[in-house]
């Protein structure tokens, strides 16, 4: 929210201090996380089409996976295990916003991932669906495919090593294993 306020302009109803600002947008991350947390324990928000058949593939080839999110850790866990199931989830290592000091557009979140998993940045490849989060990935220096979605099909992704409307539920005509190893060059 942060970030999106000081790009766009603050609205009028939040305080002046960046003190208080700051302990509004606190209050108002929490209270998101609880909603949409309900949202996805009652299973009204599904994943988006192509993300199941994906992880799927880069499981079955190995790809060792994290979930980066300005999100916190809590809320991450319950959409992965949820919407993926506990055994998909279990290959996952989360990342999330409370962990880092910065969250995105900043790297910092890419960047622990990165260094917690030993990775080499070079050979990894970051799925994201925000312009924040695409700025966060190059930020960080990994290649960026970005899926666009009903809220921000809009953006700005300029700089993005892939753009897609969706993963795509037809491996045949969706973005798969290869398609985002053939980034890496």
């Amino acid at each position: 929210m942060t970030a999106h306020w000081n790009e766009v302009g603050w609205p009028s109803v939040m305080p002046e201090s960046p003190d208080e600002r700051a302990a509004q947008v606190k209050k108002l991350h929490l209270e998101k996380t609880d909603i949409f947390m309900d949202l996805i324990d009652e299973g009204v928000i599904p994943l988006r089409p192509g993300v199941l058949r994906l992880v799927d593939e880069a499981i079955e080839a190995g790809v060792r996976l994290a979930v980066c999110s300005t999100s916190n850790d809590k809320a991450v866990s319950n959409l992965v295990s949820t919407l993926m199931g506990p055994e998909r989830a279990a290959k996952f290592q989360i990342f999330a916003g409370d962990m880092v000091k910065a969250k995105k557009p900043a790297p910092d979140v890419y960047n622990m991932a990165v260094d917690e998993m030993k990775l080499d940045k070079s050979r990894c490849v970051i799925v994201e669906d925000t312009h924040i989060g695409l700025s966060a990935a190059k930020a960080a220096g990994i290649k960026c495919c970005v899926t666009k979605s009903s809220y921000t099909g809009g953006e700005d992704f300029t700089g993005a090593d892939l753009i897609v409307e969706e993963l795509g539920d037809d491996k045949e005509g969706g973005v798969t294993a290869e398609t985002l190893a053939s980034l890496l060059g």
